[in-house]
């Protein structure tokens, strides 16, 4: 449940505050969302890097096929890219590893200053 949620959250904030901000500010976003709601380390990673993902996606083609535009392809052929496919494939990766990476490290961080139990051994 952590991880959907996660994910939910993620993409919620990339979609809805990402018009608004740069992208750096998603990734810091993402930071302070794993460092908040504790998630684990791997809801944190997969969570908002699927997040970011499927909304960067998501947004390059639902733009894509509202306007009817050409751009996606023109932009492919400036980069050297065989289609405006991969281009979205490529941006998709990219949002994966921002993303995941950044709310792996709000996690890490808030791991880093928890409390560690004193009596490891249980007897003394």
């Amino acid at each position: 449940m952590r991880f959907f949620g996660f994910l939910i959250l993620t993409a919620l904030l990339v979609v809805f505050v990402g018009p608004f901000v740069p992208y750096w500010m998603l990734m810091v976003g993402a930071f302070l969302l794993a460092l908040v709601l504790k998630p684990g380390n791997s809801a944190a990673f997969f969570g908002a890097g699927f997040g970011f993902a499927l909304s960067w996606v998501g947004l390059s083609l639902y733009l894509t096929i509202d306007t009817g535009s050409e751009l996606g392809g023109r932009m492919a052929a400036i980069l050297g890219v065989q289609s405006g496919t991969v281009l979205m494939i490529v941006t998709g990766i990219v949002g994966f590893l921002l993303g995941a990476f950044s709310s792996l490290s709000g996690n890490m961080l808030r791991n880093l200053f928890r409390k560690k139990p004193d009596n490891i051994y249980g007897g003394r």
